[in-house]
């Protein structure tokens, strides 16, 4: 049975990013307080919170910033005055002068940054090319952080389209995957997007939150699904955001159920 030590609120926080960096931190500032006040303890914002303009170009470059610049500092305030977790994705300047990395930071009250994920799937599909401009990050051991006891991991949009790297991620210990996207519609893009969280976390047996941008050229829905593929919370299409309560026992429960992990037979390698 689940009680109330084991269960931590997490909010998907969606909205539309724009080309003003400032109007953006207003924007998550406001969330953010609404999560707080509804109890949540990790807050999940979109990719490319800090900037963004449709397409993806070399424009990035003049809104880049470095990993301790103004946005993530900003972050790690708010994270400070509300006593949450928060998550959102930024354009990182890199020593590339012609790209930038598509990152995530997790900053938490009282600590600044506690892990940083670089996108490694990058969006080359659907008639638009990511890599023009963004430097894929490194294959390298997940960065995992703990909020109340709850081990969080991060990946970013297109990444969801890869379940190797999922598979990753829980193995080094992840009890919730958070994946800040930027889902571009278009044909089935929706019916992709809630198919591939939903496989996700059964197939991993976790948690998944999935925070996407509203408006613009994005579907919204952002998404909490829990390891057997149940719904907890869905935004829908307007800006705004959704809560669950994510309860640790039900992870020990469904793989009670479905020793899934314990059973395969696979490991992820990663390719050169």
């Amino acid at each position: 049975m689940s009680n109330s030590e084991t269960l931590v609120p997490v909010a998907v926080a969606q909205f539309a990013p724009g080309p003003d960096t400032a109007a953006n931190l207003d924007a998550i500032a406001g969330l953010a307080s609404q999560a707080a006040q509804r109890g949540a303890r990790l807050v999940v914002f979109p990719e490319y919170s800090s900037y963004f303009v449709d397409p993806v170009d070399a424009r990035f470059l003049d809104h880049a910033e470095p990993l301790d610049g103004p946005f993530t500092s900003s972050l790690a305030r708010l994270a400070d005055e509300l006593g949450l977790t928060i998550v959102a994705g930024f354009a990182e300047r890199t020593d590339d002068p012609h790209r930038f990395s598509n990152t995530l930071a997790a900053v938490a009250p009282g600590s600044g940054i506690r892990a940083v994920y670089r996108k490694q799937h990058l969006y080359d599909a659907f008639g638009v090319r990511e890599s023009d401009v963004v430097q894929p990050g490194p294959l390298e051991a997940p960065q995992v952080f703990s909020v109340d006891g709850l081990t969080v991991g991060l990946q970013t949009c297109y990444d969801l389209r890869f379940p190797e790297i999922t598979r990753t991620i829980v193995d080094a210990g992840a009890d919730i995957v958070v994946v800040p996207s930027e889902w571009v519609r278009g044909p089935l893009k929706e019916h992709h997007w809630r198919t591939l969280i939903t496989a996700r976390a059964i197939e991993n047996t976790v948690f998944v939150a999935a925070a996407d941008q509203a408006g613009g050229v994005s579907i919204g829905s952002s998404l909490i699904v829990d390891p057997m593929g149940v719904v907890l919370a869905d935004a829908g299409e307007q800006p705004g955001l959704a809560l669950a309560l994510i309860d640790r026992e039900r992870i020990n429960q469904v793989r009670s159920l479905n020793p899934a992990l314990s059973l395969r037979r696979y490991a992820v390698v990663p390719r050169a």
